[in-house]
């Protein structure tokens, strides 16, 4: 029996999802530090309204870059950058429990380079998806459909899991299928906004990115263009 007292009781996080996890916390701290008016002064109270402004991704904005042919730098961070402004610090909290769940499960699987892409790609398709497939002009904004990018990818996984081993392949989609009943359940009860298409489609570019981005995926690949 090895004696070696320095072995952490648990498996270590992957340093990209602690920076992710620090990254969308610092934010979410200043702007609640300010609201209590701890940070910042008076006009911090406002900060997270003006977050909003800057950096919500708007389907207004996005028609409008496509319709125009103009891609300002201001506005194409908004892709991206709505995943780490959220509208409350509950809110950041949940997407950093998932983040460091399922980033930690992905992250190890196929490793931090893989993760992030994930979870940036996620975040745009995401987006994108928001905007081209319903109308609203409500802005998005969250680490949600990042989020749900990493589930994607966490799905496949057990999907390539199960094949290996002859089961069921469709027990993959069992969380998916679960988070989007809670939502429609929530969303009858409650009322709510269309943000789960975003999550969807975060979800959707998130497993199609993983098989490209998980350990043998160019091969296998590569191997049924060359069979088809």
């Amino acid at each position: 029996m090895s004696n070696d007292t320095n072995i952490s009781p648990v498996n270590p996080l992957p340093p990209a999802v602690v920076a992710l996890v620090l990254v969308i916390m610092g934010i979410e701290a200043v702007f609640s530090l300010g609201q209590r008016g701890i940070l910042g002064g008076p006009e911090a109270i406002g900060w997270r309204l003006e977050a909003f402004q800057s950096y919500a991704f708007s389907p207004e904005i996005f028609w409008w870059m496509v319709e125009t042919g103009q891609w300002p730098t201001e506005h194409l961070i908004r892709f991206l950058s709505y995943a780490f402004v959220h509208g409350a610090f509950t809110h950041a909290l949940f997407v950093c429990v998932f983040v460091l769940a399922m980033g930690k499960m992905v992250g190890e699987v196929m490793g931090d380079l893989a993760m992030v892409l994930i979870f940036v790609l996620s975040a745009t398709g995401g987006a994108v998806g928001y905007a081209v497939l319903i109308d609203s002009a409500a802005p998005l904004i969250g680490g949600f459909p990042a989020v749900y990018g990493l589930i994607g990818a966490f799905t496949h996984i057990l999907w390539r899991q199960l094949s290996l081993v002859g089961a069921q392949q469709s027990r993959a989609f069992s969380l998916i299928a679960f988070l989007m009943g809670v939502q429609l359940l929530f969303g009858l009860l409650f009322g709510g906004s269309q943000d789960w298409v975003a999550d969807l489609c975060g979800f959707a570019t998130g497993f199609g990115l993983s098989f490209f981005l998980a350990p043998g995926g160019w091969a296998r690949i590569r191997s049924k263009i060359k069979r088809d």
